[in-house]
């Protein structure tokens, strides 16, 4: 069983700045605790210096991260903000039927709205979820 972690890395930031990744180690901590069978699956762990890949290296390692996230049993995005990268890892996963489930604020955001199953406003709304057993009808495929 495979989890893939996606979720904002550099969003619209410019340059080579980058958004807090500190969220992807909670997240995991939290699929080790109720999911403990589960392989995690993370981008950034996978490319951890990607912001310095030239413009081959850096699509090699994007597509190579889309067909991870597709070939997952479960994508669990982190969206504090939109993020192109998540958009596109989650529409792949979606188009072959990996439940998406999404930890935004953005509610009625319609790119979540169609390819999330489900949206949790903050990361605390999603632990109470995994911890309560909310992952194993998604993990059941």
């Amino acid at each position: 069983m495979r989890i893939f972690l996606s979720g904002i890395i550099s969003g619209s930031l410019l340059g080579k700045e980058l958004h807090d990744q500190s969220y992807r180690q909670e997240l995991r901590q939290l699929l080790r605790r109720v999911a403990p069978q589960a392989q995690v699956l993370c981008p950034w762990d996978m490319h951890p210096d990607a912001v310095e890949y030239g413009p081959e290296r850096a699509r090699a390692a994007f597509l190579a991260e889309v067909e991870a996230a597709a070939s997952s049993d479960l994508v669990v995005a982190y969206i504090p903000q939109a993020s192109m990268g998540t958009a596109i890892e989650m529409w792949e996963a979606s188009r072959r039927g990996v439940p998406v489930l999404a930890i935004s604020p953005l509610t009625t955001n319609w790119t979540l709205l169609l390819l999330a199953r489900r949206i949790f406003p903050t990361m605390g709304d999603f632990a109470a979820f995994a911890e309560a057993g909310g992952l194993k009808e998604y993990l059941r495929r």
